[in-house]
């Protein structure tokens, strides 16, 4: 709801229509989750003071149409499509002056086999010769496109990939999203019950994030995110996967991991966001440290990701509910406390 009054407050205060595209894009501005988002706008704000309708569908488009991927999919398939055209269009005209050199390889054969003079050879050889030409000529041409077609295609590939990674990316964080969290838990499950090997999961939550929002503004809150983002990062390496669970919680896959490694790792990340000082770029007014609750649960066999995550989900709620700034597991007391609460 408090999303939604800065969204219309917006709208309102710079006289625009009350569309559900601009309430929008001020929702996901409100939010702060769209980094790039609100940057092209408080640019646009105070370089002329207002956006205009041509600068809301700009943004609109580049930032938040839900078809815009698919749209550079689709155009990336339609190039190579147009790739392949070409080749086979290169390809059918070789074989047309293959064909044409074999005809004229079994006529001068045949014009050989009754050749009477030396002229009549000479005059089948260089008639042979300029097909010769003509077909080493093609061959090379036909090299050259197929080698281009190759550098191409393979651009091509690099934009999908890049494509690919970016609809799996969070832009405010650069962690990846749910959309990949959710993808790379199950194969890190899949993969851990064939194995026998162990996995842990770390489900982050910063403390009192909305207070930093309420007091500071939705851009220190995206400071505050990015800053948890970037501890994950220089902490968590190799094949751990680190993603952006959704709001202000953070997720750690950490495959081949043992719980007691596992709460190491998370005590250390704690440690990390809290050593950082948050300061107010524009002010340098220090605002304080960030701190974060972690729960910490362990692969049983016969778990599915749903139950992975469940666990760790009360293990965090139960360090939210004894004072924060922790981090619980599931054989801790307190998650036991916190499971029969439930329950009950």
């Amino acid at each position: 709801m408090a999303f939604a009054e800065v969204a219309l407050g917006q709208i309102r205060s710079l006289r625009q229509t009350a569309i559900p595209r601009n309430y929008e894009i001020w929702y996901v501005y409100a939010t702060g989750y769209n980094a790039p988002l609100n940057k092209i706008i408080n640019e646009t704000l105070a370089r002329n003071g207002r956006l205009t309708e041509a600068d809301l569908e700009q943004i609109y488009e580049t930032y938040l149409s839900h078809i815009k991927t698919t749209d550079r999919i689709d155009k990336v398939g339609a190039r190579v499509i147009g790739e392949i055209d070409d080749v086979m269009k290169v390809l059918g005209d070789a074989l047309g002056i293959s064909g044409s050199y074999d005809a004229s390889l079994s006529g001068a054969t045949a014009k050989l086999s009754s050749a009477k003079s030396r002229d009549q050879v000479k005059a089948i050889v260089e008639t042979l010769l300029r097909s010769t030409s003509e077909m080493r000529e093609a061959n090379k041409a036909l090299e050259d496109r197929l080698t281009l077609s190759k550098n191409e295609i393979s651009n091509l590939q690099q934009s999908l990939e890049a494509i690919r990674a970016e609809s799996l990316t969070d832009p405010l964080t650069g962690l990846g999203n749910r959309k990949y969290f959710d993808r790379m838990i199950g194969m890190a499950v899949q993969n851990a019950l064939a194995s026998g090997e162990p996995l842990s999961l770390l489900l982050f939550d910063i403390d009192h994030f909305k207070s930093f929002n309420d007091s500071y503004g939705h851009l220190t809150g995206d400071q505050v995110l990015r800053l948890v983002g970037l501890s994950l990062k220089q902490t968590i390496k190799g094949q751990d996967i680190t993603a952006r669970y959704g709001g202000e919680e953070f997720a750690v896959v950490l495959p081949n991991t043992a719980l007691r490694q596992a709460l190491t790792v998370a005590d250390h990340i704690r440690r990390a966001v809290m050593a950082k000082e948050l300061k107010k770029k524009s002010t340098g007014e220090i605002l304080g440290r960030v701190t974060i609750s972690v729960g910490v649960s362990m692969l049983k066999p016969g778990d599915d990701p749903d139950a992975l995550i469940e666990r760790a989900d009360a293990c965090l709620y139960a360090a939210k509910r004894n004072g924060r700034n922790r981090v619980i597991c599931e054989v801790d007391p307190e998650f036991a406390v916190e499971t029969h609460n439930r329950v009950a």
